[in-house]
Parts: C-alpha cells; sequence; structure tokens
C-alpha cells in the first residue's frame, strides 16, 4: 500500500492532535511526584516550560505527528492490509492491533538503547496507536482537502487537551490523585548500597558504619560560583537514620523531611544530610546543592 501526500497528511494530523494532551497529563504526574526540594521554583520553571511549549505547539507538533506516523502508524496499517487479506477480518481491527504491537517493539528498542523504564513505555507506545487509528478511519470517510484534515485534527486536540484537564483537576479535588510523599525506610531498610548516575556509591553498613566511593559531601560554602558546591569523598562514614527529618537544613521548622546523616571520618567534606525520595518499591536518597533556588540535586537509587 502506497503512502500519498493526503494519506501522509492526515496521519500526521491525526498523530500530532495527541501530543498536548499527552503532554499536560505528563506534566500532571510531574507536578504529584517528588520535585526534589525545588519547591515552588521547580513548579514555576514547569509552568513556564509548559507555556513555551503550547507558543510554539503549532510548529512542532506536525513535525512530530509525521515523525510519529512514519514509525508506528502507516506500517501498521500496511501490514494490516496485508495481514486482512489472508486472515481475513476487518482492516480497522487488525490496524489498532498492530500499531499497538509495534509500540511495544519500539519500547523494547528504547529499553536497549538507552533503558527507558520497559513497563511504562511499552503501555504509553502501545496507546499512542490508538487514537491514530480511529482519528484515519474518520477522516477517511468525512474530509477532503489540507484543512479539511487539519481542521477536526485542531478540535479534536483541543478537547483531548481540555478533557484531560478537567480530568486532572477532578481527580485531584476527589483525592484520587494525591500529594505526594517519600516512603518510611527504617534503619533495616535504608542499610544496603546505592548508587549514583556518576559512579556515586554509598554503602550503608548495619550499625552506622558506611562506605563512601565519590560520593558528593557538603563543604564550606565556594568561594567563587566556579568552585563546585560539594566534595567528592571515598573512604569511611558514620551514618544514621533521621525519621523526623531534624538534621535537614533544608527546613525552617523543628521537623524536615525524613533522612540519613551520613558523617565522613576521613577528613573529607563535612556531615551531609541524605532525603529520603523516590517510593516504597524504588527508594531514592538526594541532596540538593548549592544555591537553594537552583540546586546541583545529586541522587542515589538503592540497588541491594
Amino acid at each position: 500500500m502506497g503512502w500519498g501526500n493526503k494519506r501522509l497528511n492526515e496521519a500526521a494530523a491525526v498523530c500530532a492532535a495527541q501530543f498536548p494532551a499527552i503532554g499536560l497529563g505528563w506534566w500532571i504526574k510531574g507536578q504529584l511526584g517528588d520535585d526534589y526540594a525545588y519547591g515552588g521554583a521547580y513548579g514555576a520553571f514547569a509552568v513556564f516550560a509548559l507555556a513555551c511549549l503550547l507558543a510554539v505547539a503549532p510548529l512542532v507538533l506536525p513535525v512530530f505527528g509525521l515523525a510519529h506516523a512514519l514509525l508506528q502508524v502507516l506500517p501498521a496499517e500496511a501490514l494490516a492490509h496485508r495481514v486482512a487479506g489472508r486472515l481475513r477480518g476487518p482492516v480497522w481491527a487488525w490496524h489498532l492491533l498492530l500499531a499497538s504491537l509495534l509500540g511495544v517493539i519500539w519500547a523494547v528498542i528504547a529499553l536497549l538503547l538507552w533503558d527507558w523504564p520497559f513497563t511504562t513505555t511499552a503501555p504509553l507506545f502501545a496507546v499512542l496507536g490508538v487514537f491514530p487509528v480511529l482519528g484515519l478511519g474518520w477522516l477517511r470517510r468525512r474530509t477532503r482537502g489540507f484543512w479539511g484534515i487539519w481542521l477536526p485534527a485542531l478540535f479534536a486536540s483541543v478537547g483531548l487537551f481540555l478533557l484531560v484537564f478537567v480530568g486532572g483537576v477532578l481527580a485531584t479535588v476527589t483525592g484520587i490523585l494525591e500529594e505526594y510523599e517519600p516512603p518510611k525506610l527504617s534503619a533495616a531498610q535504608l542499610a544496603g548500597e546505592w548508587h549514583g548516575s556518576d559512579g556515586a556509591v554509598l554503602r550503608l553498613r548495619p550499625g552506622g558504619e558506611a562506605e563512601l566511593t565519590a560520593l558528593p559531601a557538603e563543604t564550606e560554602p565556594a568561594d567563587s560560583e566556579t568552585d563546585p558546591p560539594f566534595a567528592v569523598c571515598d573512604g569511611t562514614a558514620t551514618w544514621q537514620p533521621d525519621a523526623k527529618g531534624g538534621n535537614d537544613p533544608y527546613t525552617d521548622g523543628p521537623e524536615g523531611r525524613p533522612g540519613v546523616v551520613v558523617r565522613p571520618t576521613a577528613g573529607c567534606g563535612r556531615q551531609t544530610y541524605w532525603r529520603i525520595g523516590g517510593t516504597a518499591a524504588a527508594p531514592e536518597l538526594f541532596v540538593p546543592f548549592g544555591d537553594p533556588d537552583a540546586p546541583d540535586v545529586r541522587i542515589l537509587k538503592r540497588v541491594r
């Protein structure tokens, strides 16, 4: 099956229509997650970034839509016509199934090349093929010409965006979506090995001893803007859990965020408070070094 200009235009339009709603949903999900101590500055930046994306959307969405159509929707349609001719059944049903399967294949490729989480990307990439398939069926029967293709896609895009927005507001008001809270970890759950993406390793031993490998630690305030806001330490340390966050230097009250106090013993760096983040299933430790308004956040993830 050939892809003429009209078919490419249709596929690009229906693919582009869903991206604003997906972006809004992703943004809402991010707002309900851990802000890693960015606080209001993070929220303001996120709103600014969202506004910028909406402003340039008319320029970039057609490009994203065409790329998505060529990588998933149109190849699935070509396969659907062949499969339907041999195994029978409606072409649109085969198109829907094959577009979803092709999305899962792209999720596998993303896992192998960039280590993207398969359990998250596979359902997302599969769903990305559903709306375009349904939209192409509607366009095939009802529209002609450039504006006859892109105007319905525009209206559908606005409708999907509003639907996600209203759904997010209602879910927040009714308590279906709750504000993020860090997991509560005991000393036994904290003990183990934590790794950072930059090679940092923190081994918390039962009993309060720790081993450091290229681990960031608090230092005296930097003398200039070019000096790093932390020291990189190797050696040993002591540690203790702080369930009430009394050692949290980033809070104004008597209690802060639960975390771990790490005190290097080799003269490298000062006492550093690692906040607990992530989830109970995938806990994290992090420190926002430097300027509170634009911190350099270092994150450690539990390995074992």
